[in-house]
């Protein structure tokens, strides 16, 4: 039987490592590696930075985490979605390197580690609507 959990939180800096911890501690009925939970909260840490970085920018707003555990599959699904200014390509926003920062603090690295710790990444995106990243992990492979 698959395990669903749906968390809400503000898009502040400080609630990227209370993602980190609840998505560590979430997987492991699934029985993961130390590297597959590491590579996992990357990858979460990655996703909800972008949310409060580049969704939000300087205004509040609320981020969801939903996250499934599919023991039959061994298989972890992570969706982290804002209601943010969106974005307005994302292929563009996916390739390396690539950032809307103008203060050169961000390398634009983000989705393509996200892309490097999943298996699977899927980015759906409309401006001024939101963003709503979808991972998922296949555990033990």
């Amino acid at each position: 039987m698959k395990n669903e959990m749906t968390l809400a939180f503000d898009s502040i800096s400080e609630n990227e490592a209370f993602a980190r911890v609840a998505v560590a501690a979430f997987v492991t009925q699934l029985n993961p590696t130390l590297e597959e939970v590491a590579d996992i909260k990357t990858a979460v840490s990655e996703a909800v930075t972008n949310a409060i970085i580049h969704g939000y920018g300087k205004e509040a707003g609320e981020i969801f985490m939903d996250m499934t555990a599919d023991p039959a599959e061994k298989t972890l699904t992570v969706c982290i979605t804002d209601t943010g200014a969106g974005i307005a390509d994302v292929k563009k926003a996916m390739e390396p390197l690539y950032t809307t920062d103008t203060t050169g603090e961000r390398s634009g690295m983000g989705f393509s580690f996200m892309e490097a710790f999943m298996d699977e990444v899927i980015v759906e995106s409309e401006p001024g609507k939101g963003t709503a990243v979808t991972m998922k992990k296949h555990i033990g492979r």
